[in-house]
């Protein structure tokens, strides 16, 4: 069975928030592959965003995404990047997307600040969650009902999970596999993109 993985762009979006897990996804796909010739394509990666007009990500590169939030295929994982997400904040319109589509998807995923879109649509409440660490204070400050975790790469609340500031991404998305498939496809990944993973947080207080 293939997995459908989205990942949601926006303007101002922190480039390896999202390339990272796409290329993670991506590359367990082709490993995945290899290990099994002939079956299906394990994941199906592909971008989302409110149109599909280019997207304009951090330090200037241009990004056009496969899908608008109102034609996509449905997903199994979806996956919401940080970078400078105030205008999503109060964009009703894709908070709403990302509720409706949790609903769907069996993980919902965040990377940075891609936390405080997940806070905003509810799905964090009364959660343990992570950020980046420049962020944690702020996302106390506007959601006190979510149990902040630090210094963890990536907290595990079954069906949503968080991931800390930009690289924690590839950590996170490396469990992800280990736990849409197994750890060895997660391991034979990180070993064909030369990245070193961090398998679990620096306080083993991911789950």
């Amino acid at each position: 069975m293939t997995i459908n993985v989205g990942i949601y762009l926006y303007n101002e979006i922190e480039v390896l928030d999202f390339a990272g897990p796409f290329e993670v996804f991506s590359t367990a796909s082709r490993v995945n592959g290899r290990m099994k010739p002939g079956s299906d394509e394990l994941f199906n990666v592909f971008t989302v965003a409110e149109d599909t007009k280019p997207i304009l990500a951090r330090g200037g590169l241009q990004v056009i995404p496969h899908y608008s939030i109102k034609n996509h295929p449905e997903m199994n994982i979806l996956i919401i990047p940080g970078g400078i997400v105030s205008d999503d904040l109060k964009n009703e319109t894709v908070i709403s997307w990302i509720k409706t589509s949790s609903d769907i998807a069996e993980i919902t995923a965040s990377v940075c600040t891609g936390s405080f879109l997940l806070a905003q649509s509810g799905l964090l409440k009364s959660k343990c969650a992570t950020t980046h660490w420049e962020d944690i204070n702020d996302l106390h400050a506007m959601f006190p009902d979510i149990k902040i975790k630090k210094n963890v790469r990536w907290v595990d609340e079954g069906s949503v999970v968080t991931a800390a500031g930009i690289s924690a991404g590839i950590d996170m998305s490396l469990y992800l596999i280990s736990r849409a498939a197994n750890e060895n496809l997660a391991l034979r990944t990180a070993k064909q993109m030369e990245f070193e993973w961090t398998k679990n947080s620096p306080t083993g207080d991911n789950k």
